[in-house]
């Protein structure tokens, strides 16, 4: 970002080229962000545990393998984005949400989301009205605590991200999403304002990060703690 030099194929070998070049540019010698490992890091992570996931798909059918994983590994790519974003900005792009609500709302035609069901994956079907109001019902308290509070609790980028949540878990995973994300987003807070001389009780704090975190693993392990 520096010196501007257009980076070699061998430059760009996810973590193995932080850790061979050590840090900073070959060129400069300007130091990298570590963000960028962990990023490389935690992509690898996702990847492989949706693969886990759908590993019985696989061995059945692997077209309907590949929909289904192209599909939620671009999702939670997305997420990904919008988290790192959220964290380096305390915003959320609009055009980040709206992407990723739009391939929501497009993914309850193709994919089921019904775990009561147990056909998890590609599956074209109509979805019901409850699957519709779904990411409605994600949205709905976020806009609240945003408009009571005129910002102050929460940004109306958290809501419009939720509506996209939402249609993403569909309505039998959603609010186990959403309660993980608050129990986890409450641990660190609290944490933060404890030991941190940097964070106080106003502090504002991203919380994208913790709802990505909570759709993954409602997502990964079907919770239903209602």
């Amino acid at each position: 970002m520096s010196c501007q030099n257009k980076l070699t194929w061998y430059e760009l070998i996810p973590v193995f080229s932080f850790l061979c070049l050590r840090g900073r540019c070959r060129n400069c010698k300007t130091k990298i962000s570590i963000q960028y490992p962990i990023v490389e890091l935690v992509s690898g992570f996702i990847f492989a545990i949706l693969f886990l996931k759908f590993k019985d798909v696989f061995s059945l059918n692997i077209l309907t393998f590949s929909f289904t994983y192209a599909f939620y590994a671009i999702m939670f790519s997305l997420l990904l984005i919008i988290s790192v974003y959220d964290f380096k900005h305390k915003i959320i792009p609009d055009i980040l949400s709206f992407t990723f609500g739009v391939l929501a709302f497009l993914g309850l035609f193709f994919f089921n989301t019904n775990v009561e069901q147990f056909s998890f994956g590609f599956l074209p079907h109509i979805p019901t009205f409850f699957e519709f109001l779904s990411g409605f019902f994600m949205a709905l308290p976020f806009a609240l605590f945003w408009l009571v509070s005129s910002g102050a609790w929460m940004g109306l980028g958290d809501a419009k991200l939720a509506l996209g949540l939402g249609w993403l878990l569909g309505p039998y995973l959603v609010f186990s999403g959403m309660i993980i994300a608050f129990w986890i987003g409450a641990i660190v807070g609290i944490f933060l304002i404890v030991f941190s001389k940097k964070y106080g009780m106003k502090s504002e704090i991203p919380f994208a990060p913790y709802l990505a975190l909570g759709t993954l693993v409602s997502f990964i392990f079907e919770l239903h703690l209602f």
